[in-house]
């Protein structure tokens, strides 16, 4: 189910990079940061929309955040939002990965990409290596 590529480059100077994913199905997260972890990323978990949009709004570093639009408290979409009106997050990558049809507004809230669940399960690793590359 998962699909395995190649790790993005990594040099000697830079450090591991590191991904909030924020997703409430506990079977989805598990399995999203399982396949992360094995590229060599470091993966932090949350389950909650509030909690993620104080991690967000936090100085911890993010190099990308990975966000399902529904979750209990505060939406993805929302989550989107606050990031890049935030200084420090308005260039940090953003994925939705989400079952809802709301890739239109996805893009409008400024995510970089959008993937289709469970259809575009398979190009997580593809998609997180390019925008952690660019």
């Amino acid at each position: 189910m998962w699909q395995r590529t190649a790790q993005a480059p990594r040099s000697a100077t830079h450090t591991m990079p590191h991904i909030l994913l924020v997703e409430d199905s506990e079977f989805v997260s598990d399995a999203v940061r399982e396949t992360l972890e094995a590229e060599g990323w470091r993966v932090e978990t949350c389950a909650d929309g509030f909690v993620a949009s104080l991690l967000i709004a936090s100085e911890a570093r993010y190099d990308l955040l990975l966000l399902d639009n529904e979750l209990p408290n505060v939406c993805g979409l929302e989550l989107a939002r606050r990031a890049r009106g935030l200084a420090h997050r308005e260039r940090t990558p953003i994925i939705m990965l989400s079952a809802s049809e709301c890739g239109v507004e996805a893009r409008r809230a400024g995510v970089d990409a959008f993937l289709r669940k469970p259809q575009d399960i398979g190009r997580i690793v593809e998609t997180v290596a390019r925008l952690l590359i660019s």
